[in-house]
C-alpha cells in the first residue's frame, strides 16, 4: 500500500538582519491580517508583502522556507507588473514570532494580539465551541480594528 505524506514546511532559522529586513518590508509594504479564503470560512493568519521586485520578495522565500509568490494583476497596460509574497496560519505565526522585535508601525500590535491569542483560539481539527467562536469573533475584531493613524 503507497500512502503519500504532506510535508509540512517548517520557517528556517533567521539571522538577525534577514529578521529586521523582513520586518521592515512588512512594516512598509506589508500586511498582517486575518483573511477568509472562501466564504462562509473562518479567518485564518495571512502575513504578506507586495512588491514589483520579484527578485526582493524571492529573497524572503529563500530564506524563510516557506510561502508562495504570485503574480497580481495590472488593471492597465501602464501598470508595473507586481507580485505578493504569503505565509498563512502556523508558518506565518513562526515568522511573526521571528520579526517581531523589529516591527515599528502599528502591525506590531496586530502581532502581539495575535502571538498571544491565534492559536489557543484556532483549534486545528476545526471543532469550534460555542465559546471559542464568541471569543475568536472579539479577537478578529480587535485585530481588525487597529489600523494605521496616517
Amino acid at each position: 500500500m503507497n500512502s503519500q505524506v504532506t510535508t509540512y514546511r517548517e520557517l528556517q532559522d533567521l539571522i538577525d538582519t534577514d529578521a529586521a529586513y523582513i520586518g521592515g518590508l512588512i512594516d512598509g509594504e506589508g500586511t498582517i491580517t486575518l483573511i477568509r479564503k472562501h466564504k462562509n470560512e473562518n479567518r485564518q493568519l495571512s502575513v504578506s508583502i507586495s512588491s514589483t521586485e520579484i527578485a526582493l520578495l524571492d529573497y524572503v522565500k529563500s530564506v524563510t522556507g516557506v510561502g508562495k509568490i504570485t503574480n497580481k494583476r495590472t488593471s492597465k497596460p501602464h501598470h508595473t507588473p507586481s507580485f505578493a509574497y504569503a505565509v498563512y496560519n502556523r508558518q506565518a505565526l513562526a515568522l511573526l514570532q521571528k520579526i517581531l522585535p523589529y516591527l515599528k508601525s502599528y502591525k506590531r500590535q496586530r502581532a502581539e494580539i495575535i502571538l498571544r491569542d491565534y492559536v489557543k483560539l484556532t483549534p486545528r481539527n476545526g471543532k469550534y465551541t460555542s465559546e471559542i467562536v464568541a471569543e475568536k469573533i472579539q479577537f478578529e475584531n480587535t485585530v481588525l480594528a487597529i489600523k494605521s493613524n496616517s
